[in-house]
């Protein structure tokens, strides 16, 4: 397994903001797509890249007293906010580790593994999942959540989004992140060694005045801003991060457009 790829989001609280902001847009897909996994009462689940415990705490939520959720992540301020907001509910049957979630392993085998947004970052998804297979008891499932960024769009087209996706995608490609990563998970799964593996996708589509996806995109663009410039997409003077959020909403207002972020994409698969 290769050495732990370049991350290029960060975890200070503008960054702990921006993700919080994310999680609750993406919330209704990820509940869905937990769901048609098989995520369900009384399991043992292992959330990976558990960052902020988004996920961690509808697992939770899903399996119930029951059951038992692990959150791991490398990141120890991120946790330190994901175990702030677990006690802070009372969720007695969740714990975090600070771990990688790349290559952590329990002694006891889980019902499933559950990972959002995480494989988005890994050259090696493949065999990521095919060590968390190992860690599934019979029968147990994998369920992976994450962007197909290729659903992203305005309709009418609006320019200034269109090149900001162009700046985002750019950026993640120049650190060895797939933003559309989303098209291939089934496959990954399946590579993998997992059996039946399925896949859904879920977009939102916003009204020209709503503010969300203007607000959605320019955060990802500011907190990029770094890796944007320093692979040559873009200088600073030509995002004007400053007012990016602004103009995003006010062409979109002029165009009449209905914006489109991305596509939620989920897919799961069992261990035979």
């Amino acid at each position: 397994m290769r050495s732990p790829p370049a991350y290029v989001l960060g975890s200070d609280e503008a960054e702990v903001a921006r993700l919080d902001a994310q999680a609750a847009s993406i919330a209704p897909a990820t509940a869905l797509l937990l769901r048609a996994g098989g995520i369900g009462p009384g399991m043992r689940v292992l959330d990976l890249g558990t960052g902020l415990g988004h996920v961690a705490l509808a697992v939770a939520d899903l399996v119930g007293p029951d059951g038992a959720v692990v959150g791991v992540d490398l990141s120890a301020p991120l946790l330190e906010h994901a175990e702030h907001r677990r006690a802070g509910v009372g969720v007695e049957h969740l714990r975090f580790v600070a771990a990688d979630a790349r290559t952590y392993r329990s002694a006891e085998p889980f019902d499933a593994v559950v990972a959002r947004l995480l494989l988005f970052h890994l050259p090696d998804a493949v065999d990521v999942v095919r060590h968390h297979v190992d860690g599934l008891r019979p029968g147990g499932r994998f369920v992976a959540i994450d962007f197909d960024l290729g659903g992203v769009r305005a309709e009418p087209p609006v320019a200034l989004l269109a090149q900001a996706l162009g700046w985002v995608e750019a950026a993640f490609r120049a650190a060895g992140a797939d933003p559309r990563i989303g098209t291939r998970l089934q496959r990954i799964l399946a590579e993998a060694g997992l059996s039946d593996a399925e896949s859904l996708g879920l977009s939102r589509y916003y009204a020209p005045e709503d503010p969300t996806a203007p607000r959605l995109l320019a955060g990802v663009v500011r907190t990029l801003v770094p890796a944007i410039v320093a692979a040559g997409v873009a200088t600073e003077d030509e995002i004007v991060i400053e007012t990016l959020e602004q103009r995003i909403a006010e062409e979109s207002i002029a165009m009449d457009a209905t914006l489109m972020v991305p596509t939620v994409v989920g897919a799961w698969a069992i261990r035979d």
